[in-house]
């Protein structure tokens, strides 16, 4: 009998549109460059890219990429989409997939390598125009179909914490069970990625406990806030959201913790305000913000109006 057919190994790669701010017009006037490099093995310009490490992140490996090609460290915006196509590789074709981001540019140089020999800031139309590939055309769209990331909400719901009708006390003091610990470090490497400049959680335990080994990982404390929580959020709906949008008066990256009760309205009130499409439920059922326990929603702000919004699995955790 013969062997049966086994699927090829799916090659996974990732990278970004490099943007950054220039002054033109005397400095009056800002407009945004993005960045392309140039690969002497193949002679093309394109988007900086490069494939996963093992057990790697493909928003980590998507940065790191970035920062060894271009020599530029970036910060994290929009997820812009994925290119799949067949590599020719020793005669024979091997599935690829190629995940990219929105990442402003934080500091950095370019210098040249045997793998990158040249790179150049460009415009978004001047960019279109030099890119090789016309399958990075459309993540290129994908970018200028919003405003530039300015900064970031990272929303947690809180891990798993057993089951609320075996628990006989104060349910704001229900901790984590095992698998909720290992979701909470799980985290850890997940939102490694953002440079995280604040920790806020609902004010119950386990809210507080699953973002606890994030903060440590990067010495950022954990602040707890009612107003996201079961109890407080009902009847302050509007006071949540307000508090929500004043973490995105500086551009930078906050996580915010809280509860499958309160993430869908509170996310929903905020899309329908800034008139950004509820996205898909990730268990493919309508429409909505709904997230599995540990779960992130990464949420993209431009100057105060949500642009952007991801939804963030953990990978299973053992037990």
């Amino acid at each position: 009998m013969d062997a049966p057919l086994t699927e090829p190994v799916v090659e996974r790669a990732a990278g970004g549109v490099l943007w950054r701010r220039s002054q033109t017009d005397g400095g009056q006037a800002e407009s945004i460059e993005i960045a392309l490099v140039h690969r002497p093995r193949y002679d093309d310009w394109t988007l900086p890219k490069g494939k996963l490490n093992p057990g790697e992140s493909d928003l980590a490996a998507a940065l790191r990429e970035i920062e060894e090609e271009t020599g530029h460290t970036g910060a994290p915006g929009r997820h812009l989409g994925e290119i799949s196509y067949v590599k020719a590789t020793d005669g024979a074709g091997r599935p690829k997939t190629v995940r990219y981001w929105e990442i402003g540019a934080k500091g950095g140089s370019f210098t040249p390598s045997d793998e990158v020999d040249d790179l150049r800031w460009l415009a978004p139309d001047s960019a279109e125009r030099l890119l090789t590939r016309e399958a990075e055309h459309g993540i290129l769209d994908a970018f200028r179909e919003q405003p530039v990331t300015t900064s970031v909400v990272l929303m947690v719901r809180h891990a798993s914490a057993g089951s609320r009708s075996y628990w006989k006390g104060d349910d704001r003091i229900r901790p984590l069970d095992d698998k909720g610990r290992r979701q909470a470090a799980a985290l850890v490497s997940l939102l490694r990625p953002w440079a995280i400049a604040e920790i806020v959680s609902a004010d119950f335990v386990r809210c507080a406990q699953t973002v606890e080994p994030l903060g440590e990982s990067i010495g950022v404390p954990v602040k707890e806030d009612p107003l996201f929580s079961e109890l407080g959020y009902p009847g302050n709906e509007a006071q949540a959201v307000e508090l929500l949008r004043t973490q995105t008066n500086r551009e930078s990256t906050t996580c915010v913790c809280s509860q499958g009760d309160v993430i869908p309205d509170l996310l929903g009130r905020l899309a329908d305000q800034d008139g950004l499409a509820t996205p898909p439920s990730p268990k493919g059922r309508g429409r909505s913000f709904k997230a599995k326990k540990g779960a992130v929603w990464a949420l993209c702000w431009s100057g105060g109006r949500l642009v952007g919004a991801e939804y963030l699995e953990l990978p299973p955790t053992d037990g």
